[in-house]
């Protein structure tokens, strides 16, 4: 009976430890989640790189209109990104555990280049930036076709401005980042 209690104790105590130790993305998914809501684009003097001139995305900067959005669906399981939304530029991003443990954060991108690049967080991503790399171990990152690479979002202002950078890959070369800045709406 001692034995049994001291295994029970054992369990108990122990379950925390093991948990930990194959938990290791949980804190890059739930610094995902912080993103969740309205963003809109900041003024033009804050912005940089082309990727804002586009005749799409100008007439947005510096208004109320939703420029980025974050949402939980699947019972909080996953993060889905909308970029641009309702413009003919809109690209959605999921990001999600990859297995019940969160052993990793994996995301897809849906990208207006008309392919689906699938990226992992960089595990040394921290609460305020995160960091996702082209899956190497899937075609499209392997290939030279042109696709996004690397999604970074950086928080600072006490969360409510957010850096976003998409970064192009194609024929075997980085291409221009597409840089976005957000402020919370």
């Amino acid at each position: 009976m001692k034995a049994q209690k001291c295994f029970i104790l054992f369990v108990l105590l122990g379950t925390p430890f093991i948990t930990q130790a194959t938990d290791n993305a949980r804190p890059q998914y739930q610094s995902m989640t912080t993103l969740q809501g309205e963003w809109i684009l900041s003024p033009a003097d804050q912005q940089q790189g082309k990727a804002t001139q586009h005749k799409l995305v100008k007439p947005l900067i510096g208004t109320d209109a939703t420029a980025m959005r974050f949402k939980l669906i699947g019972k909080g399981s996953t993060v889905q990104e909308n970029l641009l939304p309702a413009t003919k530029k809109e690209m959605v991003t999921m990001y999600h555990c990859q297995d019940m443990e969160c052993s990793q954060v994996k995301a897809t991108h849906y990208c207006v280049k008309q392919n689906q690049p699938e990226m992992l967080v960089d595990l040394s991503s921290t609460s305020t930036k995160l960091v996702y790399d082209c899956d190497m171990s899937t075609p499209l990152c392997q290939s030279e076709q042109n696709h996004i690479h690397k999604i970074t979002h950086e928080l600072s202002n006490n969360g409510n401005h957010l850096k976003t950078t998409y970064t192009s890959f194609n024929n075997g070369t980085y291409l221009k980042d597409s840089i976005y800045h957000f402020d919370r709406n």
